[in-house]
């Protein structure tokens, strides 16, 4: 580690309890460490989300989970504010409480009509796991249900979870996860400031069926949107066909200079090669132009979520990261598209050391950040944000940066 980074981890952890992190950014700051597992009174964190508010402020969310590394059991939804572009940050805070229960898979969003964060979750039974869900095990009050929670403070308080499982999940649908990641507003064409939050979801087998609805091919994708705001939900696309060699499951979103809506979507043990999927929308997420297919230039990544952030400013790029090893998490990594995801190159990879789940945010000056699972032991020793320049993004840089 250098010595930047220590220093960095130390401010991030050294704040008294209560007291918000300093305004003013280390000089040539990089990287920071805002979640470490087995502190705060979590073993472990997982799946980051994040966004920049109106007033530029970083939020980095997480799931807290209390009592050990598994989907399921005592989860939170926590986060850690930053004023300085991801160099220091916040106390932890819990903006939705599991109280025993699991709370996880923040989708949030700034709404652009009025700047307000919308955070989108999921819930189920802490006793219960994602097999029994999708094999219609558990009681619906137990299983996957969805939740939705504004702040209007710059993300220092939140409302409590409102329930929007009716309007958002399909009777017949077992699993059912938002994002992860940040969700998208979209801010051009006539769907301009719609709310619009990538999900996948598990579907029962056919009456009369062998099969227990665990199998792979059961996965699908879909979003649901909000066009007030966050009060009214929407079932957009569906892709889950259960036919062919793919099996859509967590999807990001970016909209495109043209309009269109980018979706990028991991492949849940698909036959065919490859374990990324994308396609394209012409109606701010309500169909797909076509069902999601294999993106062969991210052939490099393996079975893991990933996220997209589509750049602006003239040519600017449309971004995807994610590990970069086929058959393993690590050596994240970042691509870009000038051809609205038609096809990617590789721009940096961050670090050779584990790594998992990742998240984009545009940040000011020109910057991009990205929070995501990495450690030298395994990628869940912590979560980390790096803020990258617009330079390091440029074809072709295929060196490490601040490799370790």
């Amino acid at each position: 580690m250098t010595p930047l980074s220590r220093a960095l981890l130390a401010a991030a952890f050294l704040v008294p309890p209560g007291t918000a992190a300093p305004a003013v950014a280390a000089p040539g700051c990089v990287s920071s460490v805002p979640y470490t597992a087995g502190r705060d009174g979590y073993d472990t964190y997982r799946i980051p989300a994040a966004v920049r508010t109106r007033a530029g402020t970083v939020l980095a969310f997480a799931e807290g989970r209390r009592h050990g590394p598994g989907d399921s059991g005592d989860v939170d939804v926590v986060l850690r504010r930053s004023p300085d572009d991801g160099c220091t940050w916040g106390p932890l805070e819990v903006a939705a409480a599991g109280r025993g229960d699991t709370r996880g898979n923040p989708a949030p969003v700034v709404d652009p009509r009025t700047g307000r964060i919308v955070l989108v979750t999921s819930f189920n039974g802490g006793t219960v796991d994602e097999a029994q869900i999708m094999r219609g095990e558990v009681a619906p009050a137990r299983s996957r249900r969805v939740f939705v929670q504004t702040s209007a403070d710059d993300g220092r308080h939140f409302t409590p979870p409102r329930e929007i499982t009716a309007e958002v999940k399909r009777p017949g649908w077992r699993w059912y996860a938002t994002g992860p990641g940040h969700a998208l507003a979209l801010t051009r064409g006539p769907h301009s400031g719609r709310l619009l939050v990538p999900a996948n979801h598990s579907t029962a087998p056919p009456d009369g069926s062998q099969d227990t609805g665990q199998e792979a091919k059961y996965h699908g994708a879909h979003a649901l949107y909000s066009d007030d705001g966050g009060r009214r939900w929407h079932i957009g696309f569906v892709d889950d066909s259960r036919h062919g060699s793919v099996h859509p499951n967590e999807s990001s979103a970016a909209q495109l200079p043209d309009g269109r809506v980018y979706i990028s979507s991991r492949d849940q043990y698909g036959t065919g090669p490859g374990h990324r999927l994308d396609g394209h929308s012409r109606d701010g997420g309500e169909s797909l132009d076509r069902p999601l297919t294999v993106q062969h230039s991210l052939d490099d990544v393996p079975v893991v979520q990933g996220s997209v952030l589509q750049l602006q400013g003239p040519g600017a790029p449309l971004l995807f990261s994610g590990p970069s090893v086929r058959t393993a998490r690590r050596a994240m990594a970042i691509w870009r598209s000038t051809d609205g995801g038609a096809g990617f190159t590789k721009a940096l990879t961050l670090s050779t050391r584990p790594a998992a789940y990742s998240d984009l945010v545009g940040l000011g000056g020109g910057r991009t950040g990205i929070l995501y699972e990495t450690g030298a032991s395994g990628p869940y020793d912590t979560i980390e944000f790096r803020r990258i320049p617009a330079a390091d993004l440029t074809p072709p840089r295929l060196r490490p940066i601040l490799a370790r």
